[in-house]
C-alpha cells in the first residue's frame, strides 16, 4: 500500500493545499491533511500542508501502514478525536517523532463517507494544552464537518484525483529496468547493466507488468511511455 501526495501529480490542483491553509488559518490550526484510500490499489492519496521534513519522514517510515488515526478514522462516522489514543502503542509510534518536526501529536479526524462508497478523511492539529483544545472543539467542530465534506466532494470530483487513479505507482527501479527493456535491452544485459541478477530483473518485470494491466514486457513498456514514465529508446 503507497502512499501518494496527490500535490506532486502532474497538473495538480493548488486549490486544495490553498483551502488546507485556509481552513488552518480560519479554525486556528497548525496543519491540516486530507487523505483518501485508492480503490484499485489501496494506496492512501491525499495532501497535506505539514513541513517537508514531517512528510518526508512519515512517507519513508511507511507510518500510513500502522496510523491508527487513518484506521479509526476510516471505520468510524463521528469524528475522532486524538486523546483517545492516549495509550495506544500504535499512535504513539507513529507521533512519537511528530514534535520534533514542528508538529504536535494533538488532533481530529474527521470522516467523509461519498454516495458510491468513497472514503474521505480530513485531520487537523494543534499545539496547545487541554483546556484550549476542548474550547476550540467546542467552537469549531460544526465547520470541520462542514469543510471536510466541501474536501472531499471537491477531491472527488477533480481531474488529480482520476489522473493518480490511471498512473500505476511504480517503483524507481520498476521504472528503471522498463526504460531498459525499453531500449532493447534483455534481463540479462539489464542486470549486468544495474550489478542485479536476471532473475531479480524478472520479479520487477512481473511486478510492473502487473500494475500496468500488462501481458507483456513490452505491453507495459508501451503504456509506461504513453504515461510519460518512461521515454522512447
Amino acid at each position: 500500500m503507497d502512499l501518494i501526495d496527490l500535490s506532486n501529480v502532474e497538473e495538480s490542483d493548488g486549490r486544495f493545499l490553498r483551502f488546507l491553509n485556509e481552513l488552518c488559518d480560519t479554525l486556528e490550526f497548525d496543519f491540516a491533511s486530507y487523505a483518501t484510500t485508492n480503490p484499485v490499489n489501496g494506496a492512501v492519496q491525499g495532501f497535506a500542508n505539514y513541513p517537508d521534513s514531517w512528510i518526508e519522514y512519515y512517507s519513508a517510515k511507511h507510518l500510513h501502514h500502522i496510523d491508527p488515526t487513518i484506521r479509526r478514522g476510516s471505520r468510524s462516522i463521528a469524528p475522532v478525536d486524538w486523546t483517545c489514543f492516549e495509550h495506544d502503542d500504535a499512535f504513539d509510534a507513529v507521533f512519537r517523532a511528530a514534535p520534533s518536526f514542528g508538529v504536535a501529536a494533538r488532533g481530529i479526524t474527521v470522516p467523509v463517507r461519498g454516495p458510491y462508497g468513497d472514503l474521505g478523511l480530513l485531520s487537523v492539529t494543534r499545539d496547545c494544552n487541554d483546556a484550549e483544545w476542548d474550547s476550540l472543539m467546542r467552537k469549531v467542530v460544526g465547520d470541520l464537518q462542514v469543510a471536510a465534506v466541501h474536501m472531499h466532494d471537491n477531491v472527488m470530483q477533480s481531474n488529480t484525483l482520476l489522473k493518480a487513479l490511471r498512473r500505476p505507482q511504480l517503483s524507481r527501479r520498476e521504472v528503471e529496468i522498463l526504460q531498459w527493456a525499453g531500449e532493447g535491452k534483455s534481463q540479462q544485459d539489464i542486470g549486468d547493466i544495474l550489478s542485479i541478477s536476471h532473475r531479480t530483473v524478472e520479479v520487477h518485470l512481473r511486478s510492473a507488468r502487473e500494475k500496468m494491466g500488462a501481458l507483456t514486457t513490452a505491453q507495459a513498456v508501451g503504456r509506461a511511455i504513453g504515461l510519460g514514465l518512461i521515454h522512447p529508446g
